[in-house]
């Protein structure tokens, strides 16, 4: 006991100094806690139990077969000082570990058997680690310190072979430990680390020897937030003087410009509408009908369409339709194939163009308002000439006074 009191003096000596130390006040310090899980491996001394075996001459070489691997595990917590050292303590527990010796005799009435042995191991432990920072995630660490751990003992033996005394032997001391491991923080708050320590045991039966634990663990650190951004200072203006010296001239208004209001682009003007359009009846390419005839042609037809699109969305009172001859042929004909004319293009609009029936007047004036001029196409008989001439004078004229509805 005066030997464990010696190292956990010694210890606490060395935290305390640390605490004291200006390294205490770096911006790397905080509490942490974690947890490892991993494979512990310890070494059987096979020769020192032969050799117990084999006192007193009864018995020949025994075959021995080891349970040398356990799962280990455990918990700790601590506190980071600085970026480079930290002080950690916290509970282990290195599993169970066991041999089976069998053994052979030729001396009667001994008689063959065998001995097993099963060690138990936990403790608590408090280690000084050294980190050497690689990038600002990973980083290499050390540890140096002291296990108090619990061995828990048990024997059984068959045959002839002895067993010890105490079949179920325990005991508890205190032994160095040392490790190395590797850490990669995914935040400031939580990191994973990867170990490799060694614990110097000893068992219940007067012996000593190593148990090494290779372990992967979870580090999560408190209080690790990322700091709130300082706001920038807010110049100061400079201190007035002194009345005694000097008065202080008045400040000079500050002008605020408003922004300029943002342009606001008139839309375009609508299209004008059409107020009067003239269709040629015959003898061009566009033209309404064939000479001497009323049927409306499919080229007329185009144009009459392209005339009632432009007065989609538009306000009208009336769409007025006159037909047209030239001075050839009767007055009494000439009125009736004029109106006839008139009609047809009335009739188109309402019926493939949807646009009301009232709506649309008309008319046939026959050759009471030639285009040509007096003297300009001479003679009276209906030649081609005469007939080609004319052609201005026979026409459909379409008339409508509209206003374009707003959008």
């Amino acid at each position: 006991m005066k030997k464990v009191a010696n190292t956990i003096g010694v210890l606490g000596i060395v935290g305390c100094a640390v605490i004291a130390s200006p390294f205490a006040m770096a911006d790397d310090s905080g509490w942490y806690m974690g947890g490892n899980l991993g494979q512990a491996r310890a070494k059987i001394d096979d020769t020192r139990i032969t050799s117990s075996l084999l006192q007193g001459g009864s018995f020949t070489a025994p075959s021995i077969t080891d349970d040398n691997r356990s799962v280990g595990y455990k918990f700790f917590g601590g506190y980071k000082f600085n970026k480079n050292f930290a002080l950690e303590s916290g509970y282990f527990n290195l599993g169970k570990f066991g041999y089976t010796a069998a053994t052979t005799t030729t001396a009667l009435p001994v008689t063959a058997g065998t001995l097993g042995g099963k060690i138990e191991l936990d403790g608590f432990n408090i280690d000084a680690v050294g980190i050497l920072p690689v990038t600002e995630k990973f980083s290499v660490f050390g540890r140096v310190g002291a296990n108090y751990a619990e061995a828990r003992d048990t024997f059984v033996n068959t045959g002839s072979v002895p067993a010890p005394q105490n079949p179920s032997p325990s005991k508890r001391e205190l032994n160095p430990k040392i490790g190395l491991g590797i850490q990669y923080n995914f935040s400031e708050s939580l990191g994973v680390r990867v170990e490799a320590e060694r614990y110097r045991i000893n068992d219940a039966v007067g012996n000593k020897g190593d148990i090494d634990l290779i372990s992967l663990g979870l580090v999560y650190r408190f209080g690790n937030a990322a700091p709130a951004p300082v706001p920038a200072p807010i110049p100061e203006r400079a201190a007035c003087p002194t009345p005694e010296r000097v008065s202080c001239p008045t400040p000079e208004p500050v002008i605020v410009v408003p922004p300029p209001k943002p342009m606001v682009m008139a839309p375009p003007p609508p299209p004008p509408l059409p107020k009067k359009m003239v269709f040629a009846s015959d003898s061009s390419a566009d033209s309404l009908f064939d000479f001497d005839n009323s049927a409306v042609k499919p080229a007329g037809k185009q144009a009459i369409d392209k005339f009632a699109a432009d007065l989609k969305g538009a306000n009208f009172d009336v769409i007025t339709v006159t037909g047209h001859t030239d001075r050839l042929g009767s007055q009494a004909y000439n009125a009736k194939l004029s109106t006839s004319r008139a009609e047809a293009v009335k009739a188109y609009l309402v019926e493939s163009d949807g646009i009301p029936a009232d709506k649309i007047v008309a008319k046939g004036v026959a050759a009471t308002e030639p285009v040509t001029k007096s003297g300009e196409c001479k003679g009276k008989k209906a030649t081609v000439a005469l007939i080609t001439c004319l052609q201005p004078d026979r026409r459909v004229e379409v008339e409508v006074t509209a206003t374009r509805t707003s959008n």
